[in-house]
């Protein structure tokens, strides 16, 4: 999660339909603070791929569908890549569950295979989702994933060698607000982990410290415009929301390179950061520059 981004999957406004009037209405009931600016919210976008491409990434652009909603801009949580194939996802948000076979049809076109996908009565996002290592995957339950989906992560993933572990989410704001485990930690390279520290379940600290990862805290003032959603570029470089001042300055003290766009329409009011606005499909090795899908 913290390798040279080389190839990334994104889905525009434009494409998530942020300009159709029949789909902007249902703002309230997908959880938008507000009715959605669409020319703002689509140049921040395009703010955020120049980010990716000035970094080297090849940028992938999901195809239009009419079963698509406005939550199909935050393309991470549908399918999980790894490097036996994508997972599709079966989120616990019932109007993005067509969003997975979009991913997977998607890059099959690419010559990327699916490993598999989460059934019911399984539920699965993978904005829960977290490699700690190649071989160790963190999956938050929640409102979002639930126990079913996680046995079924790890039946995917255990004859592949990667052990699939549990961390107990908290209920934030309840079921209508979306906390993934994502919006609780973002891996900044493969010793720093940047985290909401009082919310996060005491086995979860502990794991993280065995793993040795040392823990910068965001400003807890900016926990709710997401200071804690951080997108690893490789090579200590970050791209994050501009808004969130404290924290990436914080993050810069620490010695990282912190690139930002604008996010109050394409971020803040839908509640999806640079990691949710963006589905890594290859990202370079830690060790030796070669390739990997995960």
């Amino acid at each position: 999660m913290v390798a040279p981004l080389q190839r990334v999957l994104v889905c525009s406004p434009r494409t998530a339909g942020w300009s159709l009037p029949d789909q902007v209405a249902k703002w309230r009931e997908l959880g938008f603070l507000h009715a959605p600016e669409f020319t703002e919210a689509q140049r921040q976008h395009e703010n955020l791929c120049r980010e990716l491409r000035a970094t080297g990434a090849e940028i992938l652009e999901l195809a239009t569908a009419p079963d698509l909603t406005l939550d199909a801009a935050y393309t991470h949580d549908a399918s999980l890549a790894t490097d036996f194939g994508l997972i599709l996802m079966r989120p616990g948000k019932p109007n993005r569950m067509p969003e997975a076979r979009r991913h997977g049809a998607f890059v099959e076109t690419m010559g990327v295979p699916t490993l598999g996908e989460i059934v019911a009565p399984g539920t699965a996002e993978a904005g829960d989702i977290l490699w700690l290592d190649s071989k160790t995957l963190l999956i938050g339950r929640g409102y979002r994933t639930n126990l079913a989906g996680i046995d079924q992560m790890r039946a995917l993933l255990a004859p592949k060698g990667v052990q699939v572990l549990p961390a107990a989410l908290p209920h934030g704001q309840g079921p209508a607000v979306c906390l993934h485990l994502m919006s609780l930690i973002s891996l900044l390279d493969e010793r720093t982990a940047l985290v909401d520290l009082p919310w996060l379940a005491v086995e979860t600290i502990e794991l993280l410290q065995a793993h040795r990862y040392r823990l910068i805290e965001i400003d807890a003032a900016e926990r709710d415009s997401m200071a804690c959603n951080v997108l690893a570029l490789g090579n200590h470089r970050l791209l994050a929301i501009e808004e969130n001042t404290r924290t990436n300055a914080s993050l810069r003290d620490h010695g990282f390179d912190v690139r930002t766009f604008h996010g109050s329409e394409l971020c803040i009011n839908g509640g999806g950061g640079p990691t949710c606005l963006t589905r890594p499909l290859l990202r370079g090795s830690l060790a030796t520059g070669g390739a990997e899908t995960r």
